[in-house]
């Protein structure tokens, strides 16, 4: 089984957790796009959704399925999305996409954050696989960097990539992460990031994992 028949297992199942008449959160990325893909099988039993990036936004509309924005809600019954690496605790490193920003924003306004992932996303500590992802304000890129540098990071700026905010994405590679909640919490107090790519303070409630074995439905 190929990596995108897991995400489709994974993103498949998460349509058990969406309830009648709601209005959910959606983030983005790959296997988001499965999820939002199976979504439009019930989406009439959606009032419609959140999304945190305007490719996904995009592609609910083309499915027939109403987007809100943020300020109309005032909470979400849910929230789903994928993670670029996430470890036993439901902690997540998130952004490879670079919509970190939009979706800690949806993420923060969910009861029940449900993580859809293949099994090549789970690792014992963050930083293993995948570099992390931090936005930052175009002016302070030079001093995000060298502050990554001084915290053991080997920074890189994503050339290309501006994010749906207008800001631009340095990503710390060859950084391990084995505190998250800390770590997440230094970042933020830096002067010119926007946030970072660990989504550990709001972590996971569920987490749904494709596997050639099926689905495994941790909560």
């Amino acid at each position: 089984m190929d990596q995108l028949a897991m995400k489709k297992l994974a993103a498949k199942a998460a349509l058990d957790f969406v309830p009648n008449g709601a209005i959910i959160g959606v983030g983005s990325g790959s296997t988001v796009n499965c999820f939002i893909d199976a979504l439009a099988s019930i989406k009439h039993q959606i009032k419609g959704a959140v999304a945190a990036s305007k490719v996904s936004e995009k592609r609910l509309r083309d499915l027939g399925i109403e987007v809100f924005s943020a300020n109309d809600v005032s909470s979400l019954e849910i929230y789903v999305d994928g993670a670029d690496e996430i470890n036993p605790q439901k902690m997540m490193i998130k952004g490879g996409g670079a919509a970190l920003t939009r979706e800690k924003i949806v993420a923060a306004l969910a009861k029940k954050f449900i993580c859809v992932v293949d099994e090549s996303k789970q690792v014992d500590v963050l930083g293993q696989t995948f570099a992390l992802p931090v936005e930052v304000i175009p002016m302070a890129r030079s001093q995000v960097g060298r502050k990554l540098v001084a915290l053991g990071a080997s920074p890189e700026y994503r050339e290309g990539v501006v994010t749906d905010n207008g800001n631009i994405i340095i990503d710390a590679y060859n950084f391990l992460i084995p505190e998250p909640m800390k770590m997440e919490q230094t970042l933020n107090n830096v002067a010119g990031i926007v946030t970072n790519g660990i989504f550990a303070v709001r972590g996971a409630d569920i987490v749904i994992v494709g596997s050639p074995n099926g689905v495994e439905v941790i909560e």
